[in-house]
């Protein structure tokens, strides 16, 4: 509560005895188990200087989780790539890879595109 009292700039005081103060803070969706995701799998090349990333999207759920599967996807594939949006970038053309890889883990997973 000690730092939540910048969220309160600009409220005015309620004499309500009821009233409860609402912040716009967005909550977090529970992570689904692997078996309740659908993720698609595409190659993506837009905005990228030509280079070829895989897009995972489709996740629901923290952005912890998605973070550690991120990982755990580059770590298995040997190169680099990024977690934001609700999306994982892997760097170059591992569809078939990552396919693998998802449905190894108990997630159903779409091709999407080419």
């Amino acid at each position: 509560m000690a730092k939540d009292w910048k969220e309160r700039l600009g409220t005015v005081y309620s004499t309500n005895p009821n009233f409860q103060f609402e912040t716009n803070k967005q909550e977090e969706n529970e992570t689904l188990p692997p078996k309740q995701q659908k993720l698609y799998v595409s190659l993506d090349k837009r905005n990228r200087g030509g280079k070829a990333v895989t897009l995972i999207e489709g996740f629901v759920g923290k952005e912890d989780d998605l973070q550690t599967l991120g990982k755990k996807l580059k770590t298995k594939c040997g190169v680099g790539g990024s977690v934001k949006d609700n999306e994982i970038l892997i760097q170059g053309d591992f569809r078939e890879k990552i396919i693998q890889l998802l449905v190894a883990d108990g997630y159903q997973v779409k091709r999407k595109g080419g």
